[in-house]
């Protein structure tokens, strides 16, 4: 009897992998897609892993293994399909050798990411099939299932997911590895080299492959009905499929697992049992305009939202319009996002705070640094964004107009797409100054590798990026390192590369507080010594407080001894009392 044990989505589909057989994965870490790669480690002997420094990047070495004849795989979020796009479009017409399949987590509610976007939109336009699962059994079993369709219709997958299936868990049966023999490689320049003239005829190719998987879509075991009640009817796929049964447990539903093409004869025979139809899916209207363009009369975004994720209360109201009575949930203190004590872009923070400087900002823990008190960053839109918005800035308004604008952006996200961004600055007459926050590693998604740490995700020892060599290989003259809490010198180091007529890079060497596990140094606050002057404050550390009187308190069970308090008092009131070990 096979073994079942509790699995989260991401770590169902990592298995899902393994059982199938795949060889090769690269990706980039995104909330919520980044722990499939670090489960995905743990079967290392039989499938090759690799952290690739974007995710263009990964996809285009999960393309290269399927090309050779392996199945393979990328992982990444949804606004990291935007950077995969280039390659998306393109295999989308070459097709595949051996199985592809990128796996592409959405994220309803916006929990970790900067907008809302719906990967089946992006699916659609570049005609890629999509497999979308409703829990961790179905996150497992229907990646296996995302293969065998990839090799049967010789086309690449989207695997969709979301933020709660990703991070909820269930029970998994887990089955043994399929060894799948590599696919011979044959030399195929109409099929792999987009060129115009192949191009042409590969779109009529896939054409026909499309209408075949459409044609397929509607006997697929992936795509279910349970009839019901026929009163009503519910099209549905993913999570939202547990809210529909915990909130319509008699209803009928079509439960849809593949998502794009959709099964259009499937659907109209469901229609046609059921007196009224429902369509409930989270975010774009993906289904419902379709299923609608059909002549099939349903009821969905006219009761439902666009925006963030569902509930098995909200299909409840809206739908049966019971008015619940909920019970208010209890007062929880607010919590909201701050830098960690210790955290070396705090004090970075600080002295950009104390210039008066505006920051372009960019992905990452660093992003922090808009809010009270430290309201530094005005702009984030995407990674690697940060460098390239204060050279528009500059060449719109003039060099005077940046004088009081620096750029910042951490190691990894340099690495991803801020490479390519000060490259620009340079090759166009640029002068803007630009923080490379350097706290040796992933930091927001928490602490994985990347090309400047000297590992790999397999835990390999490699050749690590030398950040302020590359930045000189570009042809930045100006490129200076400095201890992020060496204050006093990072504020002359700051003034200092502003007043230059060219492009400078300042780096703020300090690794992530998080890594270090050993003991940290211990300051005290003396009250009789405190002046009361809210210097210590400014820069926000959650370990310190006042206490009634108005004077300074330190928590010792937060505070990681970074001293950054200590070199803002003048007064001698924080004192080193134990040093780290």
């Amino acid at each position: 009897m096979a073994d079942k044990v509790i699995m989260l989505g991401n770590e169902a589909i990592a298995r899902g992998a393994y059982e199938a057989g795949v060889k090769v994965s690269s990706a980039y870490p995104g909330t919520p897609s980044t722990e499939i790669s670090e489960y995905l480690v743990q079967y290392k002997e039989d499938v090759y892993e690799e952290w690739a420094p974007n995710e263009k990047v990964a996809a285009e070495v999960a393309v290269g293994a399927s090309i050779s004849g392996v199945r393979s795989m990328a992982c990444m979020k949804h606004v990291g399909l935007n950077v995969a796009a280039d390659p998306l479009y393109s295999v989308s017409y070459m097709g595949v050798n051996g199985g592809l399949v990128l796996v592409v987590a959405d994220d309803p509610g916006l929990y970790s990411s900067q907008n809302e976007q719906d990967t089946r939109m992006v699916a659609r336009a570049a005609q890629i099939p999509v497999i979308e699962p409703s829990d961790s059994a179905e996150a497992k079993d229907f990646f296996k299932a995302a293969f065998e369709l990839s090799e049967r219709f010789d086309r690449p997958f989207i695997f969709r997911t979301t933020t709660r299936l990703a991070h909820s868990q269930g029970l998994v049966e887990l089955q043994e590895r399929v060894e799948m023999p590599d696919k011979p490689y044959e030399k195929n320049i109409r099929k792999n080299v987009m060129m115009p003239g192949n191009a042409k005829l590969r779109h009529v190719e896939i054409e026909k492959r499309n209408l075949e998987l459409a044609e397929a879509a509607n006997t697929l075991p992936l795509n279910t009905v349970e009839m019901n009640d026929t009163a009503i009817g519910v099209i549905t796929s993913g999570i939202p499929y547990q809210y529909v049964k915990e909130a319509l447990p008699n209803a009928s539903v079509l439960k849809l697992g593949m998502v794009n093409p959709l099964p259009k004869k499937l659907i109209r025979k469901f229609a046609e049992k059921v007196e009224t139809l429902y369509i409930v899916e989270e975010l774009d209207p993906v289904i419902e305009e379709q299923v609608k363009s059909w002549g099939i009369r349903a009821i969905g975004k006219d009761i439902f939202t666009v925006q963030g994720e569902y509930s098995a209360n909200m299909l409840r109201k809206a739908i049966l319009k019971e008015e619940l009575e909920l019970k208010s949930p209890a007062e929880a203190p607010q919590r909201p996002p701050i830098l960690c004590p210790g955290c070396p872009h705090r004090s970075v923070y600080h002295v950009l705070n104390k210039l008066k400087l505006h920051a372009a900002g960019d992905i990452g823990c660093y992003t922090l640094g808009a809010v009270a008190p430290l309201s530094v960053v005005d702009t984030t839109m995407c990674m690697g964004s940060s460098i390239s918005t204060l050279h528009g800035m500059e060449k719109a308004k003039g060099r005077e107009y940046i004088k009081d604008w620096v750029a910042v952006i951490g190691d990894s996200t340099f690495l991803h797409t801020g490479v390519n961004s000060l490259m620009n600055m340079v090759y166009n007459h640029a002068t803007g100054t630009v923080l490379i926050l350097d706290n040796s590693t992933t930091g927001m998604t928490g602490h994985q590798d990347h090309a400047a740490t000297g590992k790999t995700l397999q835990g390999d020892p490699t050749y690590a990026i030398d950040i302020p060599a590359l930045c000189k290989a570009m042809g930045v003259k100006n490129v200076v390192e400095v201890n992020a809490f060496d204050i006093a010198l990072l504020e002359k180091t700051v003034k200092e590369e502003l007043e230059k007529e060219e492009v400078s890079v300042i780096i703020t060497k300090s690794p992530c507080v998080l890594l270090d596990k050993s003991k940290k140094p211990l300051y005290i606050a003396h009250p009789d010594k405190c002046k009361k002057c809210g210097m210590c404050m400014k820069p926000g550390c959650p370990a310190m407080t006042r206490n009634a009187d108005g004077t300074i308190h330190i928590d010792d069970t937060m505070c990681t001894g970074c001293g950054l308090c200590e070199t803002l008092c003048k007064f001698e009131a924080i004192e080193l009392v134990k040093a780290g070990e």
